[in-house]
Formats: structure tokens, sequence, C-alpha cells
């Protein structure tokens, strides 16, 4: 596919985090908060935890920071409490969102989406509206320059769904329980690993109309740089902009 590809929404999220790596790893730390309280402080006995903190070492977070955030979850540190919340939209153009956020205040953080949404003539919507649209796959992202053969046979061994080759990188798809598996054999391999991570991936998808295209991204941008939210889910396809 040509700029509208998955990996175009990748580029387009990578970019913005990359930029920022103070406001990823603040996210991070939440999540690895929350993954604690909820399913204790043993890495290798809780799945979320250690798929938090595999994505910490991905963004070359130091360790003390979030074996502190591990401890606040746990309770063996003073720590805030934060509530898991999830909304669903229709954006710009009819795109459906669906937007994870931890958040420490519900009443501060609600009126600011809504207010972002407000600001592009729509609205929230009522839960179930858009989730039946997506779904949890695990996504692994690898540097185009390894080649067909080693990247089906290491990943499709460990137990991938698909590999993909789209622009200039692989695109792996798992189910959300071998994630891990994938994830570890591929790192054994040392491959270059540009992103991984658990994704609601969309059943369906909607073409961003040109005259819609810049309201989308900065809808898109707004709830991104909200410390509270956590991802950003859609079914958008979309040219990327040339600047």
């Amino acid at each position: 596919m040509s700029g509208h590809s998955k990996w175009s929404t990748i580029k387009h999220k990578k970019g913005a985090a990359d930029a920022k790596r103070g406001k990823l790893w603040t996210k991070l730390l939440k999540e690895i908060s929350v993954a604690a309280r909820m399913g204790g402080s043993d890495i290798d006995a809780n799945p979320r935890l250690r798929l938090a903190v595999d994505q910490a070492k991905g963004a070359n977070m130091p360790k003390d920071n979030y074996e502190r955030a591990i401890k606040k979850g746990a309770g063996e540190l003073d720590g805030v409490s934060y509530e898991e919340v999830l909304y669903e939209a229709y954006g710009p153009g009819g795109v459906a969102f669906l937007i994870e956020a931890l958040t420490d205040n519900k009443n501060r953080t609600t009126p600011e989406v809504r207010s972002y949404f407000a600001k592009f003539g729509s609205e929230l919507g009522a839960q179930g509206s858009v989730g039946y649209l997506f779904s949890k796959q695990g996504q692994i992202v690898i540097d185009g320059s390894i080649s067909e053969e080693k990247i089906m046979e290491i990943a499709l061994d460990a137990g991938a769904d698909d590999v993909a080759q789209e622009e200039d990188v692989w695109i792996i798809t798992t189910a959300p329980d071998s994630y891990m598996a994938v994830k570890e054999a591929i790192d054994k391999a040392k491959m270059p690993v540009i992103e991984s991570k658990i994704i609601m991936a969309p059943s369906t998808e909607t073409q961003v109309p040109e005259d819609k295209l810049k309201s989308f991204l900065k809808l898109v941008d707004l709830l991104e740089d909200n410390d509270d939210i956590q991802n950003v889910w859609h079914n958008g396809l979309y040219e990327e902009p040339n600047d």
C-alpha cells in the first residue's frame, strides 16, 4: 500500500513520541504502576507488567525509574493511584477513535478529551459505540534490511500470525497471548526492532477525506499530547502530508 498504510500511522505516532521522550516515559511509568497494582510486582508472573517493562526498556528508560514505579504500584512506596478510562468517539471524516487513559482525576481528563473532539465538531460516544470495531493484536515492527527468509523463519516458528512488508519495514502480527514469545525470539535473534506493542487493530478502515485530514491529524496530536492518555487507536486511512 502507499502512504496511507499502517506504517504511516506508526511513523506519525512514533515521531511524536521520539520528540517528547519525557512524556513517553511518564505514560509508561503510569502503566507500570497500574500493572503492578493490579497483578503484583513479579514481572515473570504478571504479563501486563512484563509488557510495560519491556516497552520501558525499549524507550531507554533507566532501570531505577521503572523499578520505583513497580514498588509504588505494589504499595511498597507511596504513590498516586490511577484509574483506567476508555473513551470512544467518531472524529473528523467519520473516523472511529478508541482512547485509553490512566488518570488520577477523571473529572479533569474527561472534559479535556471531550473538548478536543468538540474543536472539530465531534463528540464522545457511548460505551461500545466503536469498541466493537477493534480487537487486541500484537505488533512488532522490524527494520526492512532483514531478509524475508530470516524474519519468516524466526517469527512464524515463534508463533506469529503473519509477517508483511510495508515500505521499508517488516510488520509482524501476533495473537495477544503469543506476543511475548515472538518478541523474545526476535530479541534473541538481535533483529532491529523499531516498535513493538499490543495494539487495538481496527476490523474496518475509513479513508480520511482530504479536506478533513488536517483536522484529523491535529486531533490525534492533541490526544497524544495529553499526559493522561496512554494510547490513541483509530481506523483512519490517509496519505501522509509532505510537509
